[in-house]
This record gives C-alpha cells, structure tokens and sequence, in this order.
C-alpha cells in the first residue's frame, strides 16, 4: 500500500513566556511513515508530545524542524510549511481529527454537529443528517439526544459525538487522540469496530491510545516516542 503519511525530522518545543520565556523542548527527530490502510499508535508515557505530534500532522501545532509529508497522488504537502489556508483546505478533505474533548457550537443538535463536515463539503443537509444519524444510532446514542446539543450530553455521550464527528467523513488520513477514554467497554467496542472499517477502505490512522486492549486490537505497529525525546 502507498505511504500517505510521512514525517522526518520533526521536532517541537515551546516557550514559556509566564516563566521568563524558558524553551521547552518536546520532541526531536520524529521520523516515521503511515501506509494506507494501516493503523500507527504512538506510544510512551504522559507528556513524551504524542498529542503534540498528532497536532503536528493536523496543522495545529507547528513543528520547529522536519517535513510532515502528505502524500495525495502526485501531491506532496508539507503541513510543516504550508499556508494556513493550504491546511484548512487539508482538513476539509484530506485529515480527519477526533480530539479528546468535543468542541461543538453551543445550541446546535448533537446530529448537525456530526453532520457539518460532510455539508461543509458540499453535501445536501438532509442526506448528511441522515448518515450522521446512522453513525450516532451505532454508536447507542439514542434518536430523542440528536436535535439536543452535545452540552447537555454525558462525558461519555460527548465522546461519543465526537467519535461519529470524526468517523463521518470519508478522507484518506484519521488522527485518533483517545478516541475511547471515557466509554465503557460495550461503545469502545464499537469503535474499535469502526476504526477496523476505516482501515478496510483504505484509511492511514494515526492514534493515541493509553487503553493496552484497544492498543493491541487496532495497531498494526507501535512506536515508542521516548526515543525521539528532545534533550532538556
């Protein structure tokens, strides 16, 4: 399968402006590459930068150093240099993106939150609420929930939410930052079985998962970030 993810180089560090501008120093050297179809868990303990890389690949996060490669056919993207209207137009239809806390607009219906990436892509309203309401059927949150907004929702229930948001649209790349943390094991079931159906079409996953069993079941390989911990 073609590589469709490509990072060599990266690295990131901050500074701290509330503590007289210290520079902390995250990652280096990230090099690694995502296949189609294959799924790459980032691994290592708190604060060795995984959601830091996955907000690299999104764009989020600009890395200091190194080439994020996005590989579209005859186009090759760097997100570690492109204009920011090149990774809006990236996240529009290359990168899907399931954070770990939902960010929804408040009082709008739980379904059209789901729904918005495909209508901003163009499709008819009617027939993305219909596919997200498929998706959020399967994920057990009940039809009465979906014209309600995902605030007054449970944790577990805006998790949920989020995980149809960015499991809806069809594009060639997933990032996953703890897509099952506060779901019991009957919903991480069925995402997992979701994440093994974007596999199958094609989808490069790259994910963050804490959760051994969920690790093991969706990883194809495991890399161990600790290795490109940056020198304090």
């Amino acid at each position: 399968m073609p590589v469709v993810i490509e990072l060599s180089g990266v690295a990131k560090n901050f500074i701290m402006h509330l503590q007289g501008g210290v520079r902390l120093s995250v990652v280096a050297d990230v090099a690694f590459a995502v296949k189609a179809g294959e799924c790459v868990v980032l691994d290592g303990p708190s604060g060795v930068g995984k959601s830091s890389v996955l907000k690299m690949i999104f764009g989020s996060y600009r890395c200091d150093r190194g080439q994020i490669l996005v590989h579209r056919g005859a186009q090759h993207i760097d997100v570690a240099d492109a204009a920011p209207r090149r990774i809006l137009g990236l996240r529009r239809d290359a990168i899907a993106y399931v954070s770990q806390f939902l960010r929804a607009v408040p009082r709008v219906p739980a379904i059209d939150v789901v729904a918005e990436p495909l209508v901003i892509n163009g499709a008819v309203r009617d027939a993305a609420r219909k596919r997200a309401g498929e998706l959020l059927r399967r994920l057990n949150i009940p039809a009465p929930l979906w014209e309600l907004p995902p605030a007054t929702f449970s944790g577990g229930e805006q998790q949920r939410v989020n995980v149809a948001r960015g499991l809806l649209p069809e594009r060639p790349i997933l990032l996953l930052d703890e897509p099952t943390a506060s779901l019991d094991a009957a919903n991480c079931a069925v995402v997992m079985d979701l994440i093994a159906e974007k596999k199958r079409r094609g989808t490069a996953i790259v994910a963050v998962v804490h959760d051994p069993n969920v690790r093991n079941r969706i990883a194809d390989r495991v890399i161990d970030l600790t290795k490109f911990r940056a020198a304090a």
